[in-house]
């Protein structure tokens, strides 16, 4: 009599009979929002003692059409056949047509974080690739896409760090700042650089990054153009560089811990002071040259990396170095004053001064000779 008065798991979900979304895409076609979404079951996410590494697993990708984000995704439920799951999306893509309007990011972002089961640090990129073919990658050794640098780049930023990650909640956080600058990675599929035996592999990439002032969308530069911007990055953990910076370097350097300070010049104009302080050890030397010289080099090397792609910034009106920023939150009135005569006055000029210190740490267990 008493078993008839516990309580029963009426809303208990067989979690083998979900579909797992970890990805989530927006396009805008035809007036419509179109919605994309990366779908593992659940041997992709839940791997048990006989699971093998290596073995491919498929990837389901679901499409769904309508006119608000809202109706894009519900059209994906008509076709999903089991219960979908949201509290799994590690990353959110934009195509270009999409960000062609940045206030659909700005409402996409929020309703995708007013439903309680998706989370709120979740990685935001930008594309000019097919969304389908975003979602269809896997990783190295044939792991699943959770595993790629779109879900987790973490895993080689420690190794290699160029364009760090950007947070949602971050991105929306700036579009409401005034005088806040906004960087958006973007993403793509690298061809013919692995191969699996004689078979080519294709691989998820960072490959430059989407600007825009506000709302709107101003322009987008390549990894290489944003060599300079690097350095600017705080959490950046590790980026080689080599000296002399042409075809034939006397040496490998990584650089790690950047200190990037701006610090303003009024004299009339605004003018900006921009400071760099690394410590950096020495990853491969092909000829002798004195712990001096290396220091001296490496940091005319960073100098001309961040005066290059500040003027690429230029060229599409970004302001790459948040130098407007800091003209903002120390001279508020100044920067009220004269944003009254346009929105960006960057010039070629706007830069006073670039100082850089560099500071060898280790020669690595060799001595500091080439022989």
């Amino acid at each position: 009599m008493a078993a008839l008065l516990l309580t029963g798991c009426w809303n208990s979900k067989d979690i083998q009979k979900m579909a797992y979304v970890t990805a989530l895409g927006f396009d805008y076609a035809d007036g419509k929002i179109v919605s994309y979404v990366q779908v593992l079951n659940f041997s992709n996410v839940a791997k048990g003692e006989t699971s093998q590494v290596g073995k491919s697993v498929p990837v389901w990708v679901g499409k769904g059409e309508g006119i608000t984000v809202t109706e894009s995704l519900t059209d994906i439920y008509s076709t999903s056949q089991i219960r979908i799951f949201w509290g799994h999306i590690k990353a959110i893509v934009c195509t270009e047509s999409f960000m062609q309007n940045g206030q659909r990011i700005k409402e996409a972002y929020d309703m995708v974080n007013r439903y309680r089961e998706i989370r709120y640090n979740v990685l935001l990129y930008g594309t000019k690739d097919n969304l389908r073919d975003i979602f269809i990658q896997k990783s190295l050794l044939n792991f699943s896409p959770i595993d790629t640098v779109m879900s987790t780049p973490s895993q080689i930023y420690t190794q290699r760090s160029f364009i760090l990650p950007v947070y949602g909640f971050k991105l929306i956080a700036h579009f409401n700042e005034a005088g806040s600058p906004i960087m958006l990675p973007s993403i793509t599929v690298a061809k013919g650089d692995w191969t699996e035996d004689q078979k080519k592999k294709s691989m998820l990439r960072i490959n430059g990054a989407y600007f825009f002032r506000k709302l709107d969308m101003i322009g987008w530069l390549s990894e290489n153009d944003l060599a300079g911007y690097r350095w600017a990055q705080q959490k950046l953990e590790r980026s080689p560089i080599n000296v002399p910076d042409n075809a034939n370097p006397a040496v490998a350097l990584v650089l790690t811990k950047p200190r990037f300070k701006v610090t303003t010049v009024i004299n009339g104009d605004v003018k900006y002071n921009i400071h760099v302080k690394m410590q950096a050890y020495l990853d491969e030397m092909t000829r002798d040259i004195t712990e001096k010289e290396i220091e001296d080099q490496a940091a005319q090397v960073v100098k001309e990396e961040i005066m290059a792609t500040y003027k690429k910034g230029l060229r599409i009106q970004a302001d790459i170095f948040k130098l407007d920023e800091v003209l903002y939150r120390n001279h508020p009135k100044l920067w009220r004053e004269r944003h009254e005569r346009g929105a960006f006055l960057l010039t070629p000029d706007s830069i006073n001064e670039i100082v850089v210190k560099i500071s060898l740490l280790h020669t690595g267990k060799y001595k500091g000779r080439a022989d």
